[in-house]
């Protein structure tokens, strides 16, 4: 059977293995804030690889429509240079957990620029500049993020 994807990326083999075990799921917002504590919106975990690629056509309108050049998503094969953080490259990328709050346009994506099989976790950061949005690192790897949310032992 092939592998789940998102966006044509391989979901990380350990995401597939959450989803399957019902343990992909909010580990509670203390849990989140001790692992993102400059995160300050409430997060929805997204549950399945479906709807990962749904929440994730956002990427698309953010990257294509110039006026919405504040959330710094782009594609990395229009750019003239390689795309890094602080911007996102939308075909490296996909989002596993969205604003729990409508209106609050936060997300946190699989990054595959850094490893294709185990990928970095980033976050959308309003709040250290309001008028732009600044792709931050979460977590160097899929795997090292699950470790800080204790996801593997629920």
């Amino acid at each position: 059977m092939a592998s789940p994807t998102v966006r044509g990326l391989v979901l990380p083999p350990q995401l597939t293995s959450l989803i399957d075990r019902g343990l992909w799921k909010h580990p509670g917002d203390a849990v989140l804030a001790a692992a993102i504590p400059w995160f300050e919106d409430p997060l929805h975990f997204v549950s399945s690889p479906e709807q990962m690629e749904y929440q994730s056509q956002s990427m698309d309108v953010f990257a294509d429509d110039p006026s919405y050049a504040f959330f710094r998503e782009a594609r990395g094969s229009k750019a003239t240079a390689p795309l890094e953080l602080p911007w996102l490259d939308v075909e490296q990328a996909f989002l596993i957990a969205v604003n729990r709050n409508p209106g609050d346009d936060v997300a946190v994506a699989l990054d595959y620029r850094t490893d294709p099989s185990d990928p970095r976790v980033v976050g959308s950061d309003f709040w250290t500049d309001p008028l732009l949005c600044h792709w931050r690192v979460i977590a160097p790897t899929f795997s090292a993020f699950v470790t800080s949310l204790g996801l593997e032992t629920s």
